[in-house]
């Protein structure tokens, strides 16, 4: 169990340590886009060559099949009724006051000079700025949490997986920094951003302890579901929220970031 512990706690330090730099310091896009695509590497070549080969091994194909599709599935459940949450949270942009048109220039050039798009784009700035830090925060936890499960779970099949623990680290470090930056944007205080997160970094911290202690009571072939089931959650959240994030952000150097990242991770589960 304190093998566990110390694994949640490196992993989960890196929400601490990007919530505290975010606070104080509104990093470029460009920087946290390139740092999500290298944690996307990580992911794939941990999910690759650890999670779901331990997986199909401790129990076969069937179970770490269905495993991986239940996984993925929940995560679009959640991640859909969570879209539409923050959705709500924005307000209808049409009773948002229009930009001022130098703002208006910044945004949409020519376009701006319509009402709608107007309109649209006051929302986005006004509305979004509160609901984004927030909507990333809960991202975070609806990632990390099978993320630190299957970590917990990976104590239990080969003493741990130093792939799968660096990965959580690079990803969480960028979600947490770009997180604070919005809270900070929409209003919220520099210890507020710092509080919340370490908030988070305990959660974490506590689901890589539930998975080891839990699942041990559990014969080893009924390890099968739950791994595979904690990756496909992972990959479901790499298709939805890191690589699209990293895409956006992070171009045109996201491609070269995930390169190293795959080949880190190849390396550490060797």
């Amino acid at each position: 169990m304190g093998q566990a512990l110390v694994f949640g706690l490196i992993g989960s330090s890196a929400l601490v340590i990007g919530g505290a730099l975010g606070a104080y310091w509104r990093t470029p896009h460009q920087i946290s886009g390139v740092l999500l695509a290298f944690a996307s590497g990580m992911l794939i070549s941990a999910l690759a060559f650890e999670l779901f080969p331990e997986a199909v091994h401790l129990g076969c194909l069937w179970p770490a099949g269905l495993g991986l599709i239940a996984g993925g599935l929940s995560f679009v459940v959640v991640n859909t009724a969570l879209d539409s949450w923050v959705a709500r949270s924005a307000g209808d942009p049409h009773e948002v006051p229009a930009l001022s048109p130098e703002a208006a220039e910044d945004l949409s050039g020519a376009e701006a000079q319509q009402t709608e798009r107007m309109q649209e784009a006051a929302a986005t700035q006004q509305a979004g700025r509160a609901a984004v830090g927030f909507a990333l925060l809960a991202a975070v936890t609806l990632d990390g949490v099978p993320e630190n499960l299957a970590l917990g779970v990976s104590l239990l099949s080969g003493g741990g997986s130093l792939a799968l623990l660096v990965a959580i680290f690079c990803s969480n470090f960028p979600e947490s920094l770009v997180g604070a930056v919005a809270m900070r944007r929409g209003g919220r205080s520099a210890p507020f951003a710092i509080g919340i997160w370490t908030l988070t970094a305990v959660l974490l911290t506590a689901a890589v302890v539930f998975g080891r202690g839990v699942f041990a009571q559990f014969p080893e072939e009924h390890l099968a579901f739950p791994l595979a089931f904690a990756g496909g959650a992972v990959l479901a959240s790499l298709a939805d929220t890191l690589m699209p994030e990293a895409f956006e952000h992070g171009r045109p150097l996201n491609s070269m970031g995930r390169r190293p990242g795959l080949l880190v991770s190849f390396v550490l589960s060797g």
